[in-house]
């Protein structure tokens, strides 16, 4: 079944322009209360948010909403979205929400839901509450059952104590100076008053959000600045978050980038020394065929998924297993958390680094990358699905068939914009790069 306003994490778009209005925040607010509105125990939700100026325009919606189905809500400002998913259980609460676009630049917001277990809803989940905002909002609270809406004052303290608990008792950062880019967002001041408190000399920096200057330049998708930081202060290692912190990427002391793919093999590495590794790891579709192949060296499986940190966490539920992450810096550590949480990993990281001595740029790089070239084409919907196209197709079973047996290659549209990503990896780079050449251009051509 389509789905009309979720994607493949939550609903998300640019703020003040639908979906992101408002009217449809209440109207997701009145039939999420009423989707989990089970039982005759008074039901609560934890509204958290990252910087964006546009959170102030949707939390209250939200309120109002869960307020209105009977729902007692907890509001707790600016903190990372792992934070609410840890609180929803911690809180007992029957639903977890955050406002946040993630790594998308100040203009976007969107809304992430959790259950009360603390995972990203099913699909089924969902379904039934875009069913639920298309129908007209029965069944509210009578006025003497309404909910009321309040601060959690603690809320930032409460994840700064759970982050720290990740963390082995015997060890600390005392010796070791970090930077760490907070992307002023929703971590500006947990991770670093976490590091602090655990001994390391911290270096922060976009830790001044203004509302309109999340992610700009900075923060895990733009760490070009933090890498310049790490040099020059000397530093031991870089720690880059999002927006919301649930991802992570990390340099070493020369500045050079290590990405979820790198973080999963140190951490994989390490768990596997102790024989604490469970099941496969799980990664996705985009994960770099040089760490499968470590993983292979070591005796372990990889499991691979759809993009999307839920698609990662729900093959890590069925499988049982306690690792499992995307190249873009998504770690999921199933020992601590329900969801990605980049302080946690960091702290994963740091362990490591403390417990071998160093430096980052031996531990850092566990594999050698197989070359691997994503490349996006931007099309006009109105015209077409140039997937579609049959020479589009010809262009990728050629592709297919020139890396057979030495790499793969992978087609897949965006579920956010109209964009396709055309990747490819394998041993041979020049084959590689012609092989995405091909396909982008027969793309180019059928969109015209």
């Amino acid at each position: 079944m389509a789905r009309k306003y979720f994607g493949t994490d939550g609903i998300r778009g640019t703020a003040n322009i639908h979906p992101i209005t408002p009217d449809l925040v209440l109207r997701l607010a009145l039939a999420a209360g009423r989707h989990f509105r089970r039982g005759e125990h008074r039901h609560k939700v934890v509204i958290g948010k990252d910087t964006r100026l546009s959170g102030y325009m949707l939390e209250p919606a939200l309120a109002a909403g869960f307020t209105s189905t009977g729902m007692d809500v907890f509001m707790v400002g600016p903190i990372p979205t792992p934070a609410v998913a840890m609180l929803t259980r911690s809180l007992r609460c029957d639903l977890g929400v955050m406002i946040s676009a993630s790594h998308n630049p100040f203009q976007d917001n969107g809304i992430k839901l959790f259950g009360p277990d603390g995972f990203k809803l099913s699909d089924s989940d969902e379904e039934a509450i875009e069913a639920l905002m298309d129908a007209p909002a029965e069944d509210l609270a009578h006025p003497t059952k309404l909910g009321r809406a309040m601060r959690l004052e603690d809320a930032r303290g409460r994840y700064m104590e759970f982050v720290k608990q990740s963390f082995p008792s015997g060890l600390t950062l005392e010796g070791l100076k970090i930077v760490v880019d907070c992307a002023h967002g929703a971590a500006y001041k947990v991770a670093p008053e976490v590091l602090f408190e655990l001994g390391a000399e911290v270096i922060p920096i976009a830790v001044q959000p203004t509302g309109t200057n999340i992610n700009d330049r900075c923060g895990a998708t733009a760490p070009a600045v933090m890498c310049e930081q790490v040099v020059s202060h000397g530093a031991d290692l870089g720690i880059a978050l999002d927006g919301d912190a649930d991802r992570l990427i990390v340099c070493d002391e020369t500045g050079h980038v290590l990405d979820g793919d790198q973080v999963m093999g140190l951490v994989a590495t390490s768990l596997a020394k102790r024989d604490q590794m469970r099941g496969p790891l799980v990664a996705t579709v985009m994960s770099n065929l040089g760490l499968e192949r470590h993983l292979k060296s070591l005796g372990i499986d990889m499991q691979r998924t759809p993009v999307g940190d839920r698609y990662v966490v729900e093959a890590m539920r069925e499988m049982n297993c306690n690792l499992g992450g995307e190249q873009s810096g998504h770690i999921v550590l199933g020992d601590h958390a329900t969801t990605g949480d980049g302080l946690v990993a960091a702290l994963q990281v740091l362990a490591v680094l403390v417990e071998q001595g160093g430096p980052m740029s031996t531990l850092g790089r566990v594999f050698e990358p197989v070359p691997q070239l994503l490349q996006n084409v931007r099309f006009d919907g109105a015209k077409g699905q140039p997937l579609d196209h049959d020479d589009v197709q010809s262009a990728i079973k050629a592709g297919e068939e020139r890396l057979a047996g030495s790499g793969r290659v992978l087609i897949r549209k965006s579920g956010t914009e109209p964009v396709i990503r055309v990747m490819a990896e394998g041993d041979d780079e020049a084959m590689v790069g012609a092989v995405v050449s091909d396909i982008c251009a027969a793309i180019e051509s059928a969109s015209r």
